[in-house]
């Protein structure tokens, strides 16, 4: 795994899109990846939907990561494809219900057990071939948050097969940019990109690189 910022006691890291982002016993996992590759144990911090690629905070020690994860330190940024022109840029807010049986989510109307607020904002960076690419940051961090939320507007991501697309390619998700506050008056901003050689991401290549 590529090492994008090493803060000392945590690290960021570059997850492959397909690979857990957390430690499992039967399935390979960046958790064990990285640990095996730096040749010491590593804590992730946050998570990635296992499809999902892009830069993840992995800390060196339980006290790190639990001091990243308290302190919400860092903030960030996700691009994707998706179907149809988005407007500009815009905040939503919904109700989303997980179904632990499908491990599938949908946005319901009312409150009620097992339902929980979410909210986004997005930025429209660009439209081309029937396609939008936008910028999201979380205001919750919900499961399967932003591939149901544009899911349920009619711009499913492409290659979400999940939630409604049938492109046959790779989910067009990744956390491209994490911002980390390092104790000056500029934080460290750590960036990293998709494959811009594969489809859809290559229809955005000048824009991305």
């Amino acid at each position: 795994m590529k090492i994008l910022y090493d803060g000392g006691d945590f690290a960021v890291a570059l997850k492959p899109a397909g690979v857990l982002s957390e430690e499992s016993a039967t399935e390979e996992n960046a958790v064990t990846l990285l640990s095996r590759q730096l040749s010491r144990k590593v804590y992730p911090v946050h998570r990635l939907d296992r499809a999902v690629g892009g830069a993840m905070v992995y800390a060196f020690s339980p006290a790190a990561a639990a001091r990243l994860s308290a302190s919400g330190a860092f903030e960030k940024e996700y691009i994707a494809v998706v179907h149809g022109t988005t407007d500009g840029s815009g905040e939503w807010r919904d109700l989303l219900f997980k179904d632990s049986r499908t491990n599938k989510s949908y946005v319901v109307k009312r409150m009620r057990r097992g339902v929980k607020e979410a909210a986004l904002s997005f930025t429209t960076l660009a439209a081309a071939d029937g396609l939008s690419l936008v910028s999201v940051k979380l205001g919750t961090g919900r499961s399967h948050q932003i591939r149901v939320q544009f899911s349920s507007r009619r711009h499913p991501i492409v290659g979400d097969g999940k939630y409604g697309a049938s492109d046959g390619c790779p989910i067009a998700l990744f956390l491209r940019k994490i911002v980390i506050p390092n104790g000056s008056d500029t934080p460290a901003e750590i960036c990293a990109l998709p494959d811009t050689d594969r489809y859809p991401w290559s229809v955005f290549r000048d824009i991305l690189i």
